[in-house]
């Protein structure tokens, strides 16, 4: 049953735009639970320069059913040209838990 589901990782600007985003999955039931971690800070190349941003990091999980339209949602809703979006096969979890993910993406 675990192998159904995702975690995606998606960073985006701090304050309420990550919110925004975070409501935005879980309204339109693409996401069962999107926990927003504030205080990340990345470091990366984007078009020849070196740059800095302060961000927070969702953690969107969501099932590999609904990760086409996930995808597709957060192309047409966040402000970065490219967001990121990475998807991680859950492997394992509890049992509890996993049915909650479940009942919660109908």
């Amino acid at each position: 049953m675990a192998s159904a589901f995702r975690v995606v990782l998606i960073t985006a600007p701090r304050g309420k735009k990550a919110e925004l985003l975070a409501r935005g999955l879980v309204t339109e039931r693409l996401a069962a639970c999107v926990n927003v971690v504030p205080g990340v800070v990345s470091h990366y190349r984007w078009q020849g320069r070196l740059c800095r941003d302060a961000e927070s990091l969702l953690l969107v999980k969501t099932s590999a059913a609904k990760l086409p339209a996930l995808k597709r949602w957060i192309a047409s809703h966040h402000p970065y040209t490219v967001p990121e979006a990475l998807a991680l096969k859950v492997e394992d979890g509890s049992k509890l838990y996993l049915q909650w993910l479940a009942g919660a993406l109908k």
